[in-house]
């Protein structure tokens, strides 16, 4: 499903507050959009000040897994930010949602071995579910067959998922164990998103799908995804929110998870900004597989600075 109009650019104070007009809604990603890296983009906070002004209702919808709500609500903070951890939805948290809810794993009594960061289990913790892998520091040392603690003391038999996502001390002790899990007939396997990059800061980085790939190839399984642009992550916000889709805009910097998101989610708008991954051109070319924008801006603080 694409857009079939031509994307609108917001670059007159007419068209950007005909944008504001349309929407009560705004659904926001965060790294290329908001910031990269550690660094905020311009006019983020006077455009959220803005919104808000306007009796606007905000959400920040993020693939990134490695950190917690909690951990994003303080990120904001440090940027002088105040958003609470209900207007937070993480891959991470999706994730735990879907093993709890959908896979109807028992907290307590069913385990998750984690092929990714922290962020994932502090929110599989909330939910009462304990997880192995990630952290563990056993992990870190060169993996060999004969003395891996992994395999000496066998895998645990109440793992009954695998939750993979962006692992950025991704070595082959973790790839090795992950795949053992993984060959279990019982085990489930869940990515918290399939994204192949990431922005930060200028560059392009290797992102979760990149890693996820490796454990799929390996094990000849297609894990079920639950960050953008998967349908059951909005489906949790829309529902837990009770949100008029007409009257939601889905903000975002990337065209196959971003727009895809809101467009087949069938929300009222898609604005692409191009400060992340896309190009203008991209944003413009009616002839890829990916959906058009409904409107697109160079920044999201195009939109502050043309009202003000």
């Amino acid at each position: 499903m694409t857009q079939s109009s031509i994307p609108i650019k917001i670059d007159s104070k007419e068209v950007s507050q005909n944008l504001l007009n349309q929407y009560d809604t705004f659904l926001f990603d965060c790294d290329g959009v908001l910031w990269l890296g550690t660094h905020l983009l311009p006019h983020i906070k006077e455009t959220l000040e803005l919104l808000t002004s306007q009796g606007k209702t905000l959400y920040f919808v993020t693939n990134n897994s490695t950190k917690s709500r909690a951990a994003y609500a303080k990120k904001f903070a440090s940027f002088g930010i105040v958003v609470g951890e209900d207007q937070i939805f993480t891959s991470g948290y999706a994730s735990a949602l879907h093993v709890r809810d959908s896979l109807k794993l028992k907290p307590g009594h069913d385990k998750i071995w984690v092929f990714g960061e922290q962020g994932i289990v502090d929110e599989l913790k909330l939910m009462g579910f304990e997880s192995l892998g990630c952290n563990d520091s056993r992990l870190d040392e060169t993996f060999d067959i004969t003395t891996s603690p992994f395999i000496k003391e066998g895998l645990d038999p109440a793992v009954k998922c695998v939750i993979a996502g962006l692992d950025t001390k991704v070595n082959y002790h973790r790839l090795a164990i992950t795949l053992q899990y993984l060959q279990q007939p019982d085990v489930e396997f869940v990515a918290t998103n399939i994204d192949s990059t990431y922005p930060n800061k200028g560059y392009v980085l290797p992102g979760a799908g990149s890693m996820i790939n490796c454990v799929a190839f390996a094990t000849g399984r297609e894990p079920a995804a639950c960050g953008k642009p998967n349908p059951n992550m909005l489906n949790a916000i829309v529902t837990a929110k009770n949100l008029d889709r007409s009257k939601c805009c889905m903000v975002g910097d990337r065209l196959n998870t971003d727009i895809r998101f809101g467009v087949e989610g069938k929300l009222g708008g898609t604005l692409l900004v191009l400060t992340g991954i896309e190009t203008e051109a991209n944003a413009t070319d009616a002839s890829g597989d990916h959906p058009l924008p409904k409107y697109y801006a160079d920044k999201l603080g195009d939109i502050y600075e043309l009202i003000n």
